[in-house]
């Protein structure tokens, strides 16, 4: 985006650093669907089918809380603190008064790394690892044998009380470990306690028609439950792309939302060009098979809440633009829907799809489409 240099981001760019290193990669599917259209690119489709643009992001953040929020139609002005290179000693003495714990760590750091180097300290001490990053966090470690999983929501649960107003991180995380020395490994177990939304959302407004809304993957931690009729956790991409199909075939839900968690957190955060490509080849082909089985008025929007440059010198999340896809039975012809000002435009079209009577920051694009 244009402002990514305000972000240290300038020339980060997920997809192009991608075909960078593998320029024929296959992705018949997204490719049908215009994904090349968005780009300069040899591959582009001269008729996709369905709506293909790019969005950006209108808050001023690059974080999974802001990019979930403007999805469903709410821009933030002010971003969510963040604390280099760490946590103020007056918030770190408010968290050991109130959980009754002192602390590891506090610095910001690479979950992975931070466990690997203080794991064996917080297994002879009992202490948890606290840890920041570039993104508004406020992440709590604890090796599952030494702090068990429900006392280490507890403490999240009561930090997630006092990080509020100028210490409110938008989301705290609780990140259980296995293993020893050396092997130490992160588990599913993982829960994100999210700040409260400010106002209404999509999801509000669709629980309020009587719309069934079901998530699939962490989406419940990030809405706070807010608007959810049912909620599916995943462990990976692969056990989300199968229970996404579940969902479809059984008719479960007016609106199905579903986050593929490992783009961003195996390959994104961790620079790894080749697993973020194999993972996109993997989602293609299982969108080959998942596009055959939506029913007649079905629509499916594909897009992302913000940029993970795998082939950018950081690990952090990116400030670039988002994909944004759109497909169904309806859609024979393709339309350029250009470059979106917000990602809240999709939240306005889902809510138009639906005739919602709500105010919802984005503008629909439904009649852009023609449906």
């Amino acid at each position: 985006m244009p402002d990514a240099d305000q972000f240290g981001d300038e020339g980060s760019n997920t997809f192009g650093h991608i075909l960078e290193k593998h320029p024929d990669l296959p992705l018949p599917g997204m490719q049908r669907m215009g994904i090349f259209n968005v780009i300069d690119s040899p591959r582009q489709q001269k008729f996709p089918r369905g709506g293909y643009g790019r969005m950006a992001l209108a808050s001023p953040n690059k974080d999974t809380t802001s990019g979930h929020w403007e999805l469903c139609g709410l821009i933030l002005e002010d971003p969510f603190p963040t604390f280099d290179p760490g946590f103020p000693q007056e918030l770190m003495e408010t968290f050991s008064r109130e959980t009754g714990y002192g602390f590891l760590g506090n610095r910001v750091a690479s979950g992975t790394e931070i466990i690997k180097e203080l794991g064996p300290e917080h297994e002879r001490t009992g202490l948890p690892i606290v840890y920041t990053s570039a993104d508004s966090v406020f992440q709590i470690a604890a090796h599952e044998e030494v702090i068990p999983v429900e006392e280490l929501y507890r403490i999240c649960r009561i930090a997630r009380g006092f990080l509020q107003g100028k210490w409110g991180v938008g989301r705290v995380i609780a990140r259980p470990f296995i293993g020893s020395e050396g092997q130490y490994t992160r588990t599913h177990r993982r829960w994100d306690f999210s700040l409260e939304p400010p106002r209404k959302l999509l999801l509000d407004y669709l629980e309020e028609a009587g719309r069934e809304v079901v998530v699939v993957g962490k989406l419940e931690h990030i809405f706070n439950g807010r608007g959810i009729s049912r909620s599916v956790p995943t462990k990976n991409n692969a056990d989300g792309m199968e229970k996404l199909n579940i969902e479809l075939i059984s008719g479960g839900g007016d609106l199905i939302f579903c986050n593929l968690v490992d783009f961003d957190m195996l390959y994104g955060h961790r620079n790894d060009i080749d697993g973020f490509a194999g993972a996109l080849v993997d989602f293609d082909r299982f969108l080959l098979s998942f596009q055959e089985k939506m029913g007649p008025q079905d629509l499916l929007i594909i897009t992302a809440d913000h940029g993970t440059d795998p082939g950018f010198p950081t690990t952090d999340h990116t400030r670039e633009y988002v994909p944004l896809l759109v497909g169904g039975p309806q859609l024979e012809e393709g339309v350029n829907l250009g470059t979106r000002e917000t990602l809240a435009d999709v939240g306005a079209t889902i809510a138009d799809f639906f005739q919602l009577n709500c105010k919802l920051d984005g503008k629909s694009f439904r009649q852009e489409l023609g449906i």
